[in-house]
């Protein structure tokens, strides 16, 4: 059973006011832990689970366990009280399809489906809230692959090109966690990732990923198949070791994205097969600002090629910030990476294809007179089609056009905390 009262009430002042409402279905622990305002781990009996058999929760090759999200290892197996992870996730949708049926399409025109840590479609990599950082050396991150189930499935996949000394866990030499790269095996730039080896696993690494994605946007699909509902999924910025030839961060969270390899075009093709909107953040970053802190960053790079693969496949695309940042220099570069996807060149969209912007992070500090009046100047240039005049003959963004009236800064001020939705299934 699942209580939607109060989500319902929320949808319903929503629709007092005129207003459209994106919801995201989340099935992961949110916050760092206990202390945490925001914390909302997963819910009691999936724990229990959890403590019964330890492997339901992802684990790396020191035996750390991670219950942000169920691993993906397990997704069809009837490991939750006789019902697979996906059948889980299908029931939450169905009863929410079910209780906001007569809303979706008018009130709630978006949906965005959670397929993974932070509602990303990633591994757990980088469990940053465990660590304390002994240096300034971003994250490496760890490969998510020892739980039971994940090393089943790799030593399937070995034997079937019979190499089975390949199928007995994750790569030889891949550092620490804050380790430079270059001082690995496995990462550095001639490292064993563009081997044979590393070939191999890494493949079948993100083909696991690829495929829970797959199963969620199946799933979704199905369920909100003729609701007039837009489905979104998520793809995690990971930009700090872009300027790399291996991009370690990337590939432990199962972005097999190289010097040599587009590791993102999948995933924007799997998001097409099932005309869902690719969902991404960056879009406030730049890289003088983060080169720095670490000249191996770029998520500049990084959403230039999210946004390419996008377009290539036709697909909607998303932009959220990164960062609470209301100063001019932050909303100017959201602008100048909307133009990104608007922009004539690199592709063609077609007649369907669209840019959104989702401003989250919104907090008390927004309400300040001057950043609200900068805020709705931004949404305001966001909104208007002359702000992407190299876009003439595309479809320019859709975001709501903000007007900053004493109705509506009173309901903003009752509505900030609730910019993210996450029931408890």
């Amino acid at each position: 059973m699942y209580d939607w009262d109060g989500y319902f009430d929320l949808v319903r002042l929503a629709a007092t006011f005129r207003m459209k409402v994106r919801i995201v279905l989340g099935f992961h622990q949110r916050g760092t832990g206990p202390t945490d305002p925001c914390w909302l781990p997963l819910p009691i009996w999936v724990l229990e689970e959890m403590d019964r058999c330890p492997d339901l929760a992802y684990s790396d090759r020191f035996g750390r366990r991670n219950k942000e999200y169920v691993s993906l290892g397990c997704d069809v197996l009837p490991v939750l009280k006789g019902r697979s992870p996906v059948q889980v996730y299908s029931d939450l949708m169905r009863s929410f399809r079910n209780k906001f049926e007569h809303v979706l399409g008018d009130i709630i025109t978006e949906v965005q489906i959670g397929m993974g840590p932070c509602g990303e479609l990633r591994y757990p990599s980088c469990p940053c809230e465990r660590f304390t950082r002994p240096t300034d050396e971003p994250e490496l991150g760890e490969f998510q692959c020892y739980d039971k189930y994940m090393l089943a499935s790799l030593n399937a996949a070995a034997h079937k090109i019979d190499i089975k000394q390949w199928g007995k866990g994750g790569p030889f030499g891949a550092g620490s966690l804050f380790q430079n790269s270059e001082e690995t095996i496995f990462f550095k730039n001639d490292g064993s990732w563009n081997t044979q080896y590393g070939r191999f696993f890494l493949e079948w690494y993100s083909e696991m990923l690829l495929l829970h994605g797959e199963r969620l946007c199946m799933a979704a699909d199905t369920i909100f198949f003729g609701t007039g509902v837009n489905l979104l999924g998520k793809v995690a910025g990971i930009h700090w070791h872009y300027y790399t030839d291996s991009h370690p961060s990337e590939l432990t969270a199962g972005y097999y994205n190289t010097l040599t390899r587009d590791g993102y075009l999948s995933i924007a093709r799997m998001f097409a097969r099932y005309r869902m909107t690719m969902c991404c953040a960056c879009f406030d970053l730049k890289d003088a600002e983060e080169e720095d802190i670490n000249p191996k960053s770029s998520p500049e790079g990084f959403l230039r090629q999210l946004v390419h693969a996008a377009r290539i496949c036709n697909l909607s695309l998303s932009g959220e910030n990164s960062r609470n940042r209301l100063d001019d220099a932050s909303l100017r570069q959201i602008i100048k990476s909307s133009k990104l996807y608007l922009g004539q060149s690199g592709g063609v969209h077609s007649n369907t294809t669209s840019l959104s912007f989702n401003f989250v992070r919104m907090g008390k500090n927004m309400f300040d007179s001057h950043n609200w009046s900068r805020f709705t100047r931004f949404v305001r240039q966001m909104s208007d089609a002359r702000t992407f005049q190299a876009s003439l003959g595309h479809r320019t963004s859709r975001s709501s056009f903000f007007c900053a009236s004493e109705e509506l800064m009173k309901l903003a001020e009752r509505l900030y905390i609730f910019n993210s939705f996450i029931p408890r299934f």
